[in-house]
């Protein structure tokens, strides 16, 4: 019973059931955002999302009794626990929130879909190099928010009166989102010198600073695309290998059919 279990529980055509499960309570979990739809199909949604989650909890039970402990030292096997644990509380008192959480089970797709699960290792890998960039970051925009204030706060209050107000202005500038017409040009009429407080910093934090953080994700992404590469050409010199070794035991068993054939020769004579 184990092993039929597991065979089932590890197959392709279970695997995919849950990941048309997963697609398909993603558009319903859409729907219900649709006050008519709930309104003639509510019933229906509210049924077929107790229907998927006793679905993913059945399948929890069961890689559990699979795996057994080795289920609680995989990440992403405690990814999916979580997951489900929340969609099993109670969306009622105080606990309305979780009902907005249970969007979350479509990150299940990571988990079951290998190559999205490369990609979030690959992302997750270059985590300390995108945490200096940050902090390099935020420093430059902590400079330039002080800076921003002391030059325009007094001026213009609603960009740069406070220091949270210039942070989220520079944030702006930053996304190059209405930032010439809208913030720098209206400076200048009263401040015409302030071009050279805005340039400096678009090319730095925009230009230079935003893409480094995107060369290190293609970074990454290159080396997940090596890894694949290397992987399939160890896989290609595998088959060619047994290839190889079949043609040499062919050639063994014609030698050794020889062999004793001139054995029977001999021993007639």
């Amino acid at each position: 019973m184990y092993n039929s279990i597991k065979q089932f529980v590890e197959s392709n055509n279970f695997q995919n059931f849950i990941v048309g499960l997963i697609v398909l309570n993603g558009i319903t979990m859409g729907l219900e955002t649709s006050k008519s739809i709930m309104a003639d199909f509510g019933i229906y949604l509210h049924l077929f999302d107790v229907f998927v989650i006793s679905i993913f909890t059945v399948e929890i039970v069961l890689r559990i009794y699979v795996n057994r402990l080795s289920f609680f030292k995989d990440g992403w096997s405690l990814f999916d626990f979580f997951i489900v644990g929340i969609s099993l509380v109670p969306s009622s008192a105080g606990f309305e929130i979780l009902r907005v959480l249970r969007v979350l089970r479509l990150f299940r797709l990571i988990t079951v879909i290998p190559q999205m699960r490369k990609i979030v290792l690959a992302l997750v890998s270059v985590i300390p190099g995108m945490a200096s960039i940050g902090g390099l970051l935020t420093l430059l925009f902590y400079i330039f928010a002080i800076m921003s204030v002391q030059l325009f706060g007094e001026a213009f209050p609603q960009w740069f009166g406070t220091l949270g107000d210039s942070f989220y202005t520079l944030f702006q500038i930053m996304t190059l989102e209405s930032w010439s017409m809208g913030i720098a040009r209206p400076i200048m009429e009263v401040y015409p010198s302030a071009w050279m407080f805005f340039v400096p910093f678009i090319f730095i934090v925009t230009f230079i600073m935003i893409n480094l953080i995107i060369a290190v994700v293609v970074d990454a992404m290159n080396e997940l695309k090596d890894e694949d590469e290397l992987e399939e050409h160890i896989v290609d010199e595998i088959y060619t290998s047994e290839d190889h070794t079949k043609v040499e035991l062919g050639k063994l068993r014609v030698e050794i059919k020889e062999l004793k054939e001139l054995i029977k020769g001999i021993s007639k004579n």
